[in-house]
């Protein structure tokens, strides 16, 4: 059995895969967020159960940490999203769940280095808008040379 691979130029690489939609690549998103912000509820309560001085110092005056609260949120998000595709071969529970996965653009399985490069690359402000066309080529898909295919059986 002979297993057939992606042709050398990857502009004929939808005739071996298929692009997922903008439609998938938002649910991926949206329950890769929700998982995110569940896991650092839960880090943030051991952490208040570990020193509950911790609570007070990051609740008693938010307005001191409004600009970097999120800037540190979108870091965060970036490391887990690269270490959750690192660790998982391009894929996330959003993508698991919609039978998805981040791939080189010959089809071949992306590296460690590149899942962070994909991670990272959604830490830009306003990346996850530049997935709203057809087809659906967001920032970090263009600037790391990968896509999300649909996982065919």
């Amino acid at each position: 059995m002979q297993i057939e691979q992606a042709p050398e130029d990857p502009s004929i690489f939808e005739d071996f895969y298929e692009r997922s939609s903008a439609g998938k690549r938002l649910t991926n998103y949206l329950i890769d967020l929700v998982l995110f912000y569940v896991l650092i509820f839960m880090l943030g309560f051991i952490l208040a159960l570990i020193s509950p001085t911790f609570v007070g110092i990051v609740t008693n005056d938010r307005s001191d940490f409004g600009l970097l609260d999120r800037f540190i949120t979108l870091l965060l998000y970036a490391v887990y999203m690269s270490v959750v595709e690192a660790l998982f071969h391009g894929k996330s529970l959003g993508k698991l769940i919609t039978k998805t996965k981040s791939v080189n653009l010959d089809g071949s399985q992306i590296s460690t280095a590149k899942a962070f490069e994909r991670g990272f690359s959604r830490a830009v402000p306003f990346c996850v808008f530049s997935a709203f066309g057809n087809p659906c080529d967001p920032w970090q898909d263009r600037w790391t040379q990968t896509m999300v295919i649909n996982e065919k059986k």
